[in-house]
C-alpha cells in the first residue's frame, strides 16, 4: 500500500497555540501529532509514504530522519504553495501504485485502509456527525457522493473526512495546472457527473486545526491508541465473560473529580464500536464500579441512574450490550462489595451461576482494578 501524507499547510489558525512548526508537527500528548497518524498507518501494509510539503518543510524531514521507519519515503517539496490539487498532483509522481491513499496531514480519522474501496476513480471516506456547523456537508446516496454543502449547521450528515482512494489508471491530474483546489476543480465536478464515490469509514474522527479541537487531541488520540491496544488483548483473552470498569475505561476520568451528570460524561473515543464487538466475542460483560461521589453527597442515585440510562441507550444504539451494572457508593475502604474486594464479583456469579474466574478478565485502568481482579482470580487487562 503507498501513502501520501499531506503536510504542506500553513496552520494560521493554531498560531495562537503552536508556532514556528507546521500543523502535523504540533506536539500531542508529548508527541508530534505525525506520529499518531504514521502510528495508524503502520497497522496496514504500508510500504511507501510520500509527504507532499512545503511550510517549514525541515522540521518533518528531520523527523523522519531521525527515525527507524518499516516503510520507504519520499518528500515533495512545494518551492510555493501549489493548492491541495496541486501538492496531491507533484506528490503522485513520487508513487508507483494503481491506488495511492491521500491523507490530510491535520485529522486524525483512523479507517480501516484495507476495508475502503479503490476500484472507482475517486473514493472519499466520509464521516457521519451530529450537531456541527464547522464542517460542509455532503450529499451521500448509496455508495454515490452527489453534491457538497456549504459549511452551515446541520442535526446530522457526512463530511469530507480528508482521505481519498485515488486509482491512478482512472484518475490522471497531470493536465491540471500546478496550483489548483482538489475540492474545486475534482470533486465538485466529479461529484456533478455522479462519478465520485464516497464509503462511511465510521471511525473515531478530530481536525486539530482550530485551538478548541486540537486541546481535546491532547487527551482523545493517545485514549483512542490506548483502547485500540487493550481492546485487541481483551479480544484475544481466553475468557467468557468481560468485566469492565467505567470511568476511565468507557469514558474520560476527571481526576479529583467525579461525573456527576450527563453534560460531565465524555465516552472514551472508539469506546462505542468496541463495546459492540465485545458483545459479539463474550458470553457476559459485567460493569463495575465505584461512584464514592454519591456516598459523599456529591451527587445522588438518581443521578447516576441517569447517567447509565443515556449511557446504556447509547451502546445499544451502537449495537453493543451491558448485561449487568454493579455499583458501589459506599465511602468505607472496609465495604466488601467496594473495589477491590471481590464483592460485587460475587454477586455477579450468584446472578450469572454459570461464571467461572478462570474464565473471565477484566479491564480497568487502575490499580484498584488490578486488585479486584486478582482478589477475583481472573485475568487484568490495563488500558493506559
Amino acid at each position: 500500500m503507498e501513502v501520501i501524507i499531506l503536510a504542506g499547510g500553513l496552520g494560521t489558525r493554531l498560531r495562537s497555540v503552536v508556532q514556528e512548526v507546521p500543523k502535523c508537527m504540533a506536539p500531542v500528548g508529548g508527541r508530534p501529532f505525525l506520529a499518531y497518524l504514521l502510528d495508524w498507518i503502520q497497522m496496514y501494509p504500508v510500504d511507501h509514504v510520500v509527504f507532499s510539503v512545503g511550510y517549514l518543510k525541515e522540521w518533518i524531514i528531520d523527523f523522519m530522519q531521525k527515525g527507524n521507519w518499516p516503510f520507504a519515503y519520499d518528500f515533495a517539496c512545494e518551492e510555493t504553495p501549489l493548492g491541495t490539487g496541486g501538492g496531491i498532483r507533484l506528490a503522485l509522481g513520487f508513487c508507483r501504485e494503481e491506488t495511492v491513499f491521500v491523507v490530510n496531514g491535520d485529522s486524525f480519522f483512523p479507517v480501516r485502509l484495507d476495508a475502503m474501496p479503490s476500484d472507482g476513480a475517486l473514493t472519499l471516506a466520509l464521516q457521519h456527525m451530529e450537531k456541527f456547523e464547522r464542517y460542509g456537508a455532503v450529499t451521500f446516496s448509496g455508495n454515490r457522493i452527489s453534491a457538497f454543502r456549504e459549511k452551515r449547521y446541520c442535526e446530522e450528515g457526512f463530511i469530507n473526512g480528508g482521505i481519498y482512494a485515488i486509482n491512478r489508471s482512472r484518475l490522471d491530474l497531470s493536465a491540471f495546472p500546478e496550483k489548483f483546489s482538489f475540492e474545486k476543480e475534482v470533486l465538485e465536478p466529479m461529484a456533478a457527473c455522479g462519478e465520485l464515490r464516497g464509503w462511511d469509514g465510521d471511525s473515531y474522527f478530530i481536525d486539530i486545526g482550530i485551538p478548541e479541537d486540537y486541546a481535546r487531541a491532547q487527551w482523545e488520540i493517545p485514549a483512542w491508541f490506548a483502547l485500540r491496544k487493550a481492546s485487541d488483548a481483551v479480544m484475544k483473552a481466553d475468557a467468557d465473560t468481560l468485566f469492565l470498569d467505567r470511568d476511565g475505561v468507557i469514558n474520560r476520568l476527571r481526576p479529583g473529580d467525579y461525573v456527576k451528570n450527563w453534560e460531565e460524561f465524555e465516552y472514551l473515543p472508539g469506546i462505542l464500536p468496541a463495546l459492540c464487538s465485545w458483545s459479539a466475542r463474550f458470553r457476559h460483560l459485567i460493569l463495575v464500579t465505584n461512584q464514592r461521589g454519591v456516598g459523599k453527597g456529591l451527587m445522588t442515585d438518581a443521578d447516576l441512574s441517569r447517567i447509565h440510562a443515556h449511557m446504556m441507550k447509547d451502546i445499544l444504539a451502537a449495537g453493543g450490550r451491558l448485561d449487568l451494572i454493579l455499583v458501589c457508593t459506599s465511602t468505607d475502604d472496609a465495604d466488601p462489595r467496594r473495589k477491590p474486594h471481590p464483592g460485587m464479583f460475587e454477586e455477579a456469579c450468584a446472578l450469572f451461576p454459570d461464571i467461572q474466574a478462570s474464565r473471565c478478565v477484566m479491564l480497568g485502568d487502575s490499580d484498584s482494578d488490578a486488585a479486584f481482579a486478582a482478589a477475583c482470580g481472573m485475568l487484568f487487562i490495563r488500558l493506559g
